[in-house]
């Protein structure tokens, strides 16, 4: 349910189906949700999988599809399925109750009775399933296939501290030259090869700081930032407050980048520079028609059900976020007027849009923000940056350490997939937010709370 491929993925064990692990899909295969979704394509790898098998050759074991080994032989194992009654090898009473678990349970201490110099392994997404198998002394895992990483430590942060003598070091073969008002440099080493397309650069006490523009075996060209901490250079009346939020509105105002996916905190101005950069881009430079933003709809609370209107108005109570940001960049001089009629031009401007309706579009020359993108899974963040047509940039917005959604954690998020899928590609960018800018209480109260 949680993965359809799955079936292919462990190699070169035999891979055994309980009956009632295909009761449980049969339960599960109507609908529209991504897990039905998922349940109908497992059905439709067992139906070719099957397809043509004698009794005696499903008995026997199906051959899964893999790359052969440096003998020619097969390097998968088989499918079996439930062909016999269990046998259970523990009292009735460890096991109460006719549970779909306790079946797969028993199927699984059945086999451990009948093959005892084999390891029987209970793979389960279900914590509370691998708790008791531990209990009667199976061996469990979780599903490790899915994660983007093994540590969500080693996620990549999107920025690089130079070494205090960096320059010094590297003087003897530094090039430098300018280009239409903006500095470059070429620099040569073997520590280059650890840096990635448009990956903040910086000094702990220095100035400038640098973008990493073209990668080359251990040669790069890096540019200086434009320093959006001066007021001189702010984005729609927002100013970069720190390093990060510096490199995050370089990446979100350049043209060549088409993705950028901006991690942190509550407070660290992931949605307001996002909507600042977008607001320049789309009013003051034409550069796309409208701003779509969208989120996943998880409450935080209890579900407040059904709600009346149209795709926007039903969005309306997920988008307070959007709303907030929205009165900071309104004008705060210009008289209540003057901040009704900027009201009214950015709602023209922002359009709301439900997650559930996006399968099949596609948005040209459109500036896509996607809010609470951890709550998303890899599938869903596919099909949601593949709606991008000619002209559209992609931001992705969120919190690896707010995870609403069953079934996903902080390594197995779209997030996280897309920050490490997208990291060594030129038009794509990243940087994640460390330092919260909301004010003293909020800040206190996320370190000590």
């Amino acid at each position: 349910m949680h993965d359809p491929t799955a079936l292919f993925r462990f190699q070169e064990h035999d891979i055994h189906l309980p009956m009632m692990v295909l009761e449980e899909l049969d339960h599960a295969k109507k609908g529209v949700s991504e897990v039905a979704r998922n349940v109908r394509q497992v059905s439709r790898f067992l139906d070719d999988l099957i397809a043509g098998a004698s009794k005696e050759q499903i008995d026997l074991g199906l051959p899964l599809p893999g790359l052969a080994n440096a003998r020619g032989a097969p390097a998968n194992g088989r499918l079996f399925f439930q062909t016999r009654p269990i046998r259970l090898s523990v009292p009735a009473d460890l096991l109460p109750g006719n549970t779909p678990d306790h079946d797969i349970l028993g199927m699984a201490l059945s086999l451990r009775q009948e093959h005892p110099n084999s390891r029987i392994t209970l793979v389960s997404k279900d914590i509370n399933l691998r708790i008791k198998a531990a209990i009667l002394g199976l061996h469990a895992e979780d599903y490790y296939n899915d994660q983007t990483l093994d540590d969500v430590n080693l996620l990549y942060n999107g920025v690089r501290e130079l070494p205090s003598d960096f320059w010094e070091t590297h003087a003897k073969d530094l090039e430098s030259w300018k280009d239409s008002g903006r500095t470059y440099y070429r620099v040569r080493g073997p520590e280059i090869a650890r840096w990635h397309f448009n990956q903040g650069l910086f000094q702990a006490d220095a100035e400038p700081a640098f973008i990493v523009r073209q990668l080359r075996e251990a040669e790069a060209i890096i540019e200086i930032l434009k320093d959006h901490t001066a007021p001189n250079h702010a984005v729609w009346g927002i100013t970069a407050r720190n390093r990060e939020q510096n490199f995050a509105l370089n990446l979100l105002l350049d043209p060549e980048i088409d993705f950028v996916s901006l991690l942190g905190a509550a407070g660290t101005g992931k949605t307001l520079l996002a909507l600042a950069a977008g607001l320049a881009q789309t009013l003051d430079a034409k550069r796309y028609r409208e701003i779509i933003m969208t989120r996943v709809t998880v409450p935080v609370g209890e579900d407040i059900g059904f709600l009346p209107g149209t795709e926007e108005e039903k969005m309306t109570p997920w988008m307070g976020a959007l709303m907030d940001n929205l009165e900071v960049l309104a004008p705060q001089d210009s008289g209540e007027w003057g901040r009704a009629a900027t009201a009214d031009l950015l709602s023209n401007k922002i359009k709301i849009r439900s997650l559930n309706f996006m399968r099949g579009r596609t948005f040209q020359s459109k500036y896509l923000i996607i809010d609470e993108a951890q709550n998303l899974t890899p599938k869903q963040m596919k099909t949601l940056i593949t709606r991008a047509g000619p002209g559209t940039k992609v931001i992705c917005l969120g919190n690896i350490a707010q995870i609403d959604t069953p079934y996903l954690s902080e390594t197995t998020s779209g997030l996280t997939y897309v920050v490490d899928r997208f990291k060594d590609w030129p038009h794509g960018g990243h940087v994640t937010l460390r330092r919260g800018e909301r004010s003293r209480l909020a800040e206190f109260a996320s370190e000590r709370l």
